[in-house]
C-alpha cells in the first residue's frame, strides 16, 4: 500500500512539473518557428490602392475580378471658368455608357459608347506587377491598357474620305501605381495616342502624355482625387493639357 501511494505521488510531481515547463515563457523567436513548422514568410499585396477601375476620366491600376460585369455611366463635365452662364461646366456635360467584365483577375475587358462624337470604344487592361511585401517584395503595381476608339459622327466636310480607317484611333498605356498608406495613393500613366485623322493640317497624328495621378483619403466616405495628363512634344493647335479634380 505504501509503495501504491509512493508511486502516485511521483507521477503527481511528474505532471504538476510538465505542466509548470508549458507554461513557462519561452523566447521568441520567428525565424526557428517558421522552420519548425515548415511554413515559409506570407506575401502581402496591396489592397484598394484605388476604390474603383477609373481615377476621373482616365483609367487607375485597379481591375475587376474574374467573372464580374461593372455596367458604368460616366458622366464629365465642362471647365469652371464659363461661370454662371455655363453653370461652372454643368452645361457642357457629356456623358458615356459602358461594360467592364474580368476574364480572369488579371485580365479585363470593356465597351463603352460616348456622345462626344458618338464615340464607340473598347479596351483591354492586364496586370503586370502587383504591389507586394514579404515573401515577395513589389514596390508597385503595373498594369497595361490598350484601346481602341471608332467615332460615328457624319463627316460634312466632303474633301474627308468617310472611311473606316479615318474613323479610328488608338491608345496604348503603361500604368504604374503605388499606395503609400491607408489614405495616399499615387499614379503615373505614360501614354501614346495615334490618330488616323486630325483636325487640322499640320497637327500630328502621334501624341505623347504623362499622366498625374492620385487619390488622398479625408474620411471614412469622402477623398480627394486629382488626374493631369501633360502631353510631351508636338500637340494639336487650339488644345490645352487635361486636368481633373
Amino acid at each position: 500500500m505504501r509503495v501504491l501511494t509512493l508511486a502516485l505521488l511521483l507521477i503527481a510531481v511528474s505532471s504538476r512539473a510538465q505542466v509548470t515547463d508549458s507554461t513557462a515563457p519561452k523566447k521568441d523567436n520567428g525565424l526557428m518557428q517558421m522552420v519548425d513548422s515548415g511554413s515559409t514568410p506570407r506575401t502581402e499585396y496591396a489592397k484598394a490602392t484605388f476604390k474603383t477601375t477609373r481615377l476621373i476620366n482616365a483609367h487607375s491600376v485597379e481591375h475587376i475580378g474574374a467573372g464580374v460585369l461593372d455596367i458604368k455611366i460616366q458622366h464629365r463635365f465642362g471647365t469652371i471658368n464659363g461661370g454662371l452662364y455655363e453653370f461652372f461646366g454643368l452645361d457642357q456635360a457629356t456623358i458615356r455608357i459602358g461594360a467592364d467584365y474580368g476574364i480572369t483577375d488579371w485580365l479585363m475587358v470593356g465597351i463603352g459608347r460616348s456622345s462626344v462624337e458618338k464615340l464607340y470604344d473598347g479596351f483591354a487592361k492586364f496586370k503586370l506587377l502587383r504591389q507586394s511585401k514579404g515573401e515577395k517584395n513589389c514596390p508597385i503595381s503595373l498594369s497595361g491598357f490598350t484601346g481602341m476608339y471608332i467615332t460615328s459622327i457624319q463627316f460634312f466636310d466632303s474633301t474627308i474620305e468617310n472611311n473606316f480607317n479615318n474613323r479610328t484611333s488608338y491608345v496604348v498605356q503603361l500604368i504604374a501605381a503605388r499606395k503609400f498608406s491607408e489614405g495616399l495613393s499615387l499614379q503615373l500613366s505614360p501614354t501614346w495616342v495615334h490618330y488616323n485623322l486630325v483636325p487640322n493640317p499640320g497637327d500630328p497624328h502621334d501624341i505623347f502624355a504623362i499622366g498625374f495621378g492620385g487619390r488622398q483619403k479625408l474620411s471614412r466616405r469622402v477623398s480627394f482625387h486629382v488626374e493631369y495628363y501633360y502631353r510631351v512634344g508636338e500637340v494639336w493647335k487650339g488644345t490645352v493639357n487635361p486636368f481633373s479634380a
